[in-house]
């Protein structure tokens, strides 16, 4: 009975060993000296007029895989907003009215944070920076607000709140689709216009992305029936 017991236990052990061996013996036949594609990835992204290769890379040589990337996103955040109980849970208050301090604080922070949103996406071209760098600021700075007692604007209806959700997506793939109504292929952006394009692709994703992520943040925060979070 002891050995029928053991026999089991010895399986994930032999196959993590295979496993580690197979890695192992892939790293050691590794050229000791790897040329990579660092001089590939400057020259594509100084053809592009992108100078910041991660950028260049993230949209114009891997921009498939951040398409697929997005629309996962986006997945997601319609599927969390579609379990939510409370049909009502983004234009909700959360919280009650912050105090002086909080108060003073959201107010200074949340129009700066927009401003770095901004200068993210801007600069992502050329340095650090980007659609999700940008978005995530944007993002926390709606998840501040809400923090602070503040709740979604009389304006802004569930329509507008599923357009600016998933206008990124959209302009990606209209973007995306674009060169082959010419006879060109997917993701095969115009030279003309292959700056302006990734950079138009790259403020309205960061549109999308900062909606997404004060979205989920709103779908699974639980407030009491007064707006006070217990």
């Amino acid at each position: 009975m002891g050995d029928r017991r053991r026999f089991p236990a010895l399986l994930p052990l032999l196959a993590s060993g295979g496993v580690l061996a197979f890695v192992g013996r892939a790293v050691l036949a590794l050229p000791p000296a790897a040329n990579g594609l660092a001089v590939e990835m400057r020259d594509g992204a100084k053809a592009s007029g992108i100078k910041n290769v991660v950028t260049a890379v993230l949209l114009d040589f891997r921009g498939y895989d951040t398409l697929l990337e997005i629309a996962v996103l986006m997945l997601a955040t319609v599927a969390v907003l579609s379990l939510r109980e409370d049909p009502a849970a983004l234009s909700r208050r959360i919280a009650g009215r912050a105090g002086p301090v909080l108060g003073a604080l959201t107010r200074t922070l949340a129009p700066l944070m927009i401003i770095v949103a901004g200068h993210l996406v801007w600069v992502g071209s050329s340095e650090p920076g980007g659609a999700f760098q940008g978005g995530a600021v944007l993002g926390a700075a709606g998840i501040l607000l809400v923090l602070s007692g503040y709740a979604q604007p009389a304006w802004a209806g569930q329509r507008i709140v599923r357009w600016v959700l998933t206008v990124g997506l959209l302009a990606f793939i209209g973007v995306a689709l674009y060169p082959m109504f010419g006879g060109g292929s997917l993701l095969q952006y115009p030279a003309e216009s292959r700056k302006s394009l990734i950079l138009f692709i790259e403020i309205l994703l960061t549109l999308s992305i900062g909606a997404s992520i004060l979205s989920l943040f709103l779908a699974s925060a639980s407030a009491t029936a007064g707006g006070e979070r217990p």
